[in-house]
């Protein structure tokens, strides 16, 4: 057995089962060895950025690590963006990364990189293999790492010459960590702030404190307290709808944050940082929460947030029943042109139950979040980590890791063109996912960002940097060129029209929604 093939084997026998890759000469062995193994789904995607935001998206709905085959530094470094917002998602992967053979790095051959220096910024723990034999070793290690509480990502660099060379042996699995605990000091200070007689109080929740078992919980110490509930303003994972614990939203903008803030006395953290603006602006704070409050950290993003939580509920003597349960309320979309609020209307009243939302929308995603509330219970993904280019390749992560829920990409138009290729992936693997492009012909965001920035009267070229118009996009021929069917809407009673038909159906789905 070579040393690819124990490395996959040891992976399997982790419970490792899913490689999204795309690979190139240096990993031919590895292909081969996945190839071999039975039960490893491959799935190949066509950029790399498509391979490293699938594992993203799988990552987060299976809570376990997929692989990912990348080619070399310049592979890994084509899908970094995604390693970045996987880190800050909190989601368990594992990369491997070929290299050439160790004896022929002195050549300096064209592809030659430092591909461990690459890997290290948006990697929790990377590892150079030292021998065939140790490769094994390195995966059972990464497993490790990956599924360390929150998730992980794990990088193993495989040169060449260790994947092809006979003798090696797969090794067992290794113990997984268990997730830190908060100490009760923590508990006991998060009670007492609570508990105070005076002031508003907040619970801001982030990371798995957002999953419906947490949430659940947090319910219950609202119930006691009357604490508010807050979420981050990007989330990994939001397990929403009718029937959960509901939650209040920071908002985006820095200056809306702050004012949403203002009157809080206390904040309770809970798997989530104290909130800071997104980037900086001239004039403006970049820290959020009100400089006289008493800021408590409950439970930080990597540590186990349910324990906590629950500890905290016992210790206040919380109602089993909780507070701020959602009730159904969907609001009927106005008749016409299609604009954010009609489209997140529709979207709310259709959707089905177990749905799983991948969220780029960029400027209409809050219209979208806030009509679907009271929709069926669902997951909402998000862009954790501010690098565009996510939502396509998360759905596809999502729909390979949950194949039988029906996925919906919310998908900005400009974004969307980072990693389209992710279209194609969808074709090859069926997978049941109905993407809905909004299409208003720019980077509106980035029009928005550039008067907060302090740029008054843009010129003609710099109007034009954000501007998507010249040529416009079509993408119902885009969609189509990789295989998936598309349709195109511009108002309500055509969105209703196509989206009704597409989740009518299995596979992947295309609608194009032309917005005001």
């Amino acid at each position: 057995m070579n040393g690819a093939e124990a490395l996959i084997e040891t992976l399997q026998g982790c419970g490792v089962d899913v490689c999204f890759a795309n690979p190139g000469t240096s990993e031919m062995q590895l292909v081969a060895a996945i190839d071999r193994q039975q039960g490893m789904r491959a799935v190949l995607g066509l950029f790399e950025g498509v391979v490293t935001g699938a594992a993203d998206g799988y990552g987060r709905m299976a809570d376990k690590p997929a692989i990912t085959l990348l080619h070399l530094g310049p592979g890994l470094a084509n899908g970094l963006a995604n390693l970045h917002n996987a880190r800050k998602a909190g989601s368990p992967i594992i990369n491997l990364v070929g290299d050439h053979a160790t004896y022929h790095l002195q050549f300096d051959a064209p592809l030659t990189t430092d591909a461990a220096g690459v890997a290290r910024p948006m990697s929790d723990w990377t590892r150079v293999s030292r021998s065939n034999r140790d490769l094994a070793q390195a995966g059972a290690e990464a497993f490790s790492v990956a599924m360390g509480y929150p998730g992980k990502v794990a990088t193993v660099i495989a040169p060449a010459d260790h994947a092809w060379t006979d003798g090696a042996a797969p090794v067992a699995s290794r113990t997984v960590p268990a997730a830190p605990h908060s100490p009760r000091g923590a508990i006991s200070s998060a009670a007492n702030g609570l508990k105070a007689v005076n002031g508003q109080k907040c619970l801001f929740l982030g990371g798995r404190a957002l999953r419906a078992d947490a949430l659940h919980l947090a319910g219950r110490i609202a119930a006691a307290t009357g604490c508010r509930l807050v979420a981050e303003t990007f989330v990994a994972r939001h397990q929403r709808g009718v029937g959960r614990v509901s939650v209040e939203k920071l908002p985006y903008f820095g200056e809306q944050a702050e004012a949403f803030l203002k009157d809080f006395d206390t904040i309770v953290l809970c798997g989530a940082d104290a909130p800071v603006s997104f980037f900086a602006y001239p004039g403006k704070p970049s820290w959020l929460s009100p400089s006289g409050a008493t800021i408590i950290n409950l439970a930080s993003k990597n540590e186990d947030v349910q324990a906590a939580l629950a500890e905290l509920a016992d210790l206040l003597n919380a109602p089993s029943n909780p507070a701020n349960l959602q009730r159904s309320c969907i609001t009927p979309a106005k008749p016409g042109k299609l604009d954010g609020a009609s489209l997140g209307a529709i979207i709310g009243e259709l959707m089905p139950e177990n749905a799983i939302v991948s969220d780029e929308g960029a400027t209409q995603s809050a219209n979208v979040m806030n009509m679907s509330a009271g929709a069926k219970p669902h997951d909402w993904l998000q862009l954790t980590g501010g690098a565009i280019g996510q939502g396509l390749p998360l759905a596809v992560g999502a729909a390979v890791a949950c194949p039988n829920r029906k996925v919906i990409a919310l998908q900005a138009d400009g974004s969307g063109m980072y990693t389209l290729q992710a279209l194609w992936t969808m074709a090859r693997e069926n997978l049941d996912i109905t993407t809905i492009v909004l299409n208003n012909g720019s980077y509106a965001i980035l029009n928005i960002e550039l008067l907060r920035v302090g740029v008054e009267n843009p010129g003609p070229k710099a109007l034009s940097m954000l501007d998507l118009k010249n040529p416009s996009l079509t993408w119902t021929q885009i969609s189509e060129g990789m295989g998936v069917p598309a349709v195109r809407a511009t108002t309500t009673e055509d969105f209703r029209s196509a989206l009704i038909a597409a989740l009518s159906q299995k596979g992947p789905r295309l609608i194009e929604a032309i917005l005001e």
